[in-house]
């Protein structure tokens, strides 16, 4: 037995640990017969963890066929809960009150194409937007929100139990694109609950989203939405009471100190190249470039006072203020509360969800105007093109309202949704896909989540054809079944 030569036995077969690239199976590797062997062992897991490490991960990842950044990038306005498509963007004037909903549909800028009366500017501005009425949502849920922030239908944690390893669309841009400026977080996300937002699974940690909650000051809303008086503390840029930049500065030192070493300890210029990220980590910590970016007070009181102070308008003027500094992409959770999302409008009864009325009504004059600002103002600085912005949620709602003992509720309803798009340089002004009579299937032109992934990834760049490991080491592709950019747009 102790001659075999496998990952169990013999002396140069070993377990794979996160130490292997300093030599964790020679003497001079993992052996702590010597302060020397401590220290160097001490700094492998330093290398690994430390906020340089994660910058350095994201630099190798250009240049194993990803490209450098650039100007494109995408927002992400994550309607949390699952968004009425019968009482937004497809509605069906013609049948009975249970299925056609409240609202009424007024005229859009599209000639013959109709919205609900509740997104006005949204309907003047149309030829600025495309609408998408039939995306097959089939097997996405919510809590967590995995199968269309992925663009995977195996990412649906509640019945695969791998299904929270699968990379959300704004992990893999972080990958393969990284940010567009060095210093800057490439995915950052605005998250109510961590079961709202896509994380980076198998791609690892590193490609995990910044959370902006931490690092700006933004008003602070109740449960249903009611603002609070109060404003979060921008924590991610707070050093604690015994920590000053004197301190960092001579943890720097210490690092430029153990140089020689370090150099000894590695000859294929990684160690060398640690500088460079150490440089990148500080810059981003004690420099002002991200934290400006995060500070909306550098922002006029007239671009202040157009999105307005609701929470939601005041993360998506964050969102433009962070692609402008080379964030790649950016997700805004639009929710109160922690639970499935304030979109989950399963009835009146049902608090704090509400119904159509009361609980979705609100609602939609609220995003109408975050929404068309955020576009226009994109506009105007010239940043459309770059920039692609969608608005979607989870799945759409039952046809009939009356779910769960409500009169005016919808339910859960994964056979089909819509969402919406602007920017990108792509082709709007149109509807694309129908839905039949009811509004309950797809009558023509369906959208894959591997479709809208692929049109992503065309977007930002990021090749159709890559892939990334599982658990097991085996491949998978990024795009999923046989996914194609949507040829309308």
């Amino acid at each position: 037995m102790k001659n075999r030569q496998d990952h169990r036995f013999g002396p140069t077969a070993h377990v794979r640990h996160a130490f292997e690239s300093f030599g964790g199976t020679q003497r001079e590797g993992l052996c702590l017969s010597s302060r020397r062997n401590m220290m160097k062992a001490s700094m492998a897991g330093v290398a690994g963890l430390t906020l340089p490490g994660l910058l350095q991960q994201r630099a190798l990842a250009t240049t194993t066929g990803s490209g450098v950044g650039s100007r494109r990038s995408v927002i992400l306005l994550w309607m949390t809960g699952g968004p009425s498509h019968i009482d937004m963007w497809d509605m069906k004037p013609d049948r009975p009150l249970n299925n056609r909903g409240p609202f009424t549909p007024i005229r859009t800028s599209i000639p013959g194409e109709f919205i609900c009366e509740h997104l006005p500017k949204q309907a003047a501005m149309m030829d600025k937007f495309t609408i998408i009425r039939s995306v097959d949502c089939r097997h996405s849920n919510h809590e967590p929100n995995q199968v269309m922030q992925t663009g995977h239908r195996d990412a649906a944690p509640r019945v695969n139990r791998n299904g929270d390893r699968y990379p959300a669309m704004g992990s893999v841009v972080a990958k393969y694109c990284e940010s567009n400026r060095t210093g800057v977080p490439p995915y950052v996300a605005f998250q109510k609950s961590a079961t709202h937002i896509g994380y980076a699974g198998y791609l690892g940690k590193q490609y995990n989203p910044f959370m902006g909650n931490q690092a700006a000051a933004l008003p602070v809303l109740d449960q249903v939405g009611n603002p609070s008086g109060t404003v979060s503390k921008p924590e991610m840029f707070q050093f604690t009471r015994d920590l000053s930049f004197e301190r960092i500065e001579q943890r720097m030192g210490l690092l430029r100190e153990l140089d020689h070493m370090r150099r000894e300890l590695d000859g294929s210029g990684m160690i060398e190249a640690m500088d460079a990220y150490q440089q990148q980590a500080y810059d981003m910590l004690t420099g002002n470039a991200v934290q400006r970016a995060f500070d909306l007070t550098q922002e006029s009181e007239s671009t202040r006072e157009l999105y307005g102070k609701h929470l939601w308008c005041q993360q998506a003027l964050l969102a433009r203020r962070l692609v402008e500094a080379g964030v790649a992409f950016v997700t805004i959770d639009l929710s109160y509360h922690t639970a499935s999302g304030t979109w989950d409008n399963h009835g009146d009864n049902i608090p704090p969800y509400g119904g159509i009325s009361k609980g979705l009504g609100p609602l939609l004059p609220l995003f109408d105007h975050m929404l068309t600002t955020l576009v226009s103002d994109l506009g105007q600085r010239g940043l459309l093109d770059d920039v692609l912005v969608l608005a979607m949620g989870e799945f759409g709602r039952t046809p009939m309202m009356g779910t769960q003992g409500s009169t005016d509720g919808r339910d859960h309803w994964p056979q089909v949704m819509s969402m919406s798009l602007a920017g990108g340089g792509l082709r709007h002004g149109q509807i694309i896909g129908a839905t039949d009579k009811d509004g309950g299937q797809i009558k023509n032109r369906p959208v894959t989540p591997g479709d809208l992934a692929a049109t992503i990834y065309r977007h930002m760049g990021v090749p159709l054809d890559a892939t990334y490991l599982d658990d097991s080491g085996r491949p998978l592709f990024i795009v999923q079944e046989n996914g194609q950019p949507i040829r309308e747009l």
